[in-house]
């Protein structure tokens, strides 16, 4: 499996009557070096721009990769590196997802996950390769100085969840994920 988030774009194929694009597939993927069983799809409708989600992930023994896209609207999507020994720990990257531009980001294990809604009524879908464990669920602060997101809009004006907004510091969060190099 891959070490790191990817950009992934699907083809899409346009006519006078919109478009078709596939936005799964097994083989496509794993010929961009990405093998993974996915287990569970879901979907998220954030009503106002300014809604955060995240940054979460799921802790081992139910430890999910993500592949994420805007199925409608427009959202700021953003991986955080949570492998201990990482070169990249606690560095971010993010991708503009959109419905228009058809963009997905592949997260792999051992990355914090969030999005902020950038249009009303925006919808995210999102492939998970375990499921969803309470139990194993972690929240750390969107805005934590230490990880310093450049996020596109005010952090004062965030739309948050009380999980969200009760989350942990990073400097408090104890990763269990451990980096092994390519």
């Amino acid at each position: 499996m891959m070490d790191s988030c990817r950009v992934i774009t699907p083809r899409k194929f346009i006519d006078d009557r919109g478009y078709f694009s596939e936005t799964w597939n097994r083989l496509t993927l794993e010929a961009e070096g990405i093998d993974v069983d996915f287990v569970q799809d879901n979907l998220s409708l954030s009503l106002d721009i300014g809604t955060v989600r995240g940054l979460h992930c799921q802790m081992p023994p139910h430890a999910q990769a993500k592949l994420v896209r805007c199925s409608r609207g427009r959202l700021f999507d953003v991986a955080v590196d949570i492998r201990m020994g990482s070169p990249r720990f606690g560095q971010w990257i993010a991708e503009e997802l959109s419905a228009e531009n058809g963009k997905q980001l592949f997260i792999p294990a051992g990355f914090l996950h969030g999005f902020i809604t950038l249009e009303a009524n925006t919808e995210i879908m999102y492939k998970c390769s375990d499921y969803y464990a309470p139990d194993c669920d972690v929240s750390v602060r969107f805005d934590d100085p230490d990880i310093a997101i450049d996020w596109p809009i005010e952090t004062v004006r965030a739309i948050l969840s009380d999980k969200d907004d009760a989350a942990l510091r990073f400097a408090d969060f104890q990763s269990p994920f451990v980096y092994e190099a390519p």
